[in-house]
């Protein structure tokens, strides 16, 4: 999968126009890179189309620890979408990022985060 294609899926299932899936898809890769280890963001990385592959790099404070509801506010805050756009936008990247990369380091990526991010995406599908 290209990152044109990423972002259209992300337009496509969030309804928002291309540039707000664009923000949106950066946004949450970014958040997730703060979230998930710096190993397991290198082989995810290596997965994402390269026009993404740059949003997730580990973060110089390292690995913090926060929630979905935690998350969904970090999002918001980089994109101004209300947290109801950003809950849908969040899984739909959280989808999309399960078709454009293998399915063991989907797996590995969201073993590392709470369940809530699982029911989320599966509450989407």
């Amino acid at each position: 999968m290209e990152s044109k294609e990423f972002i259209q899926a992300v337009t496509e299932r969030t309804g928002l126009s291309r540039q707000e899936a664009a923000d949106l898809t950066r946004a949450t890769l970014g958040t997730l890179a703060a979230r998930v280890s710096d190993g397991e963001l290198r082989q995810l990385a290596m997965q994402l189309p390269d026009g993404l592959r740059e949003y997730a790099k580990p973060h110089k404070k390292g690995t913090e620890r926060f929630g979905l509801t935690e998350f969904v506010r970090k999002v918001s805050e980089h994109t101004g979408l209300t947290e109801s756009e950003t809950t849908t936008g969040v899984r739909a990247v959280l989808t999309t990022l399960r078709e454009a990369v293998s399915a063991d380091e989907y797996r590995d990526v969201m073993s590392q985060l709470p369940g809530a991010f699982t029911e989320l995406v599966d509450a989407g599908t």
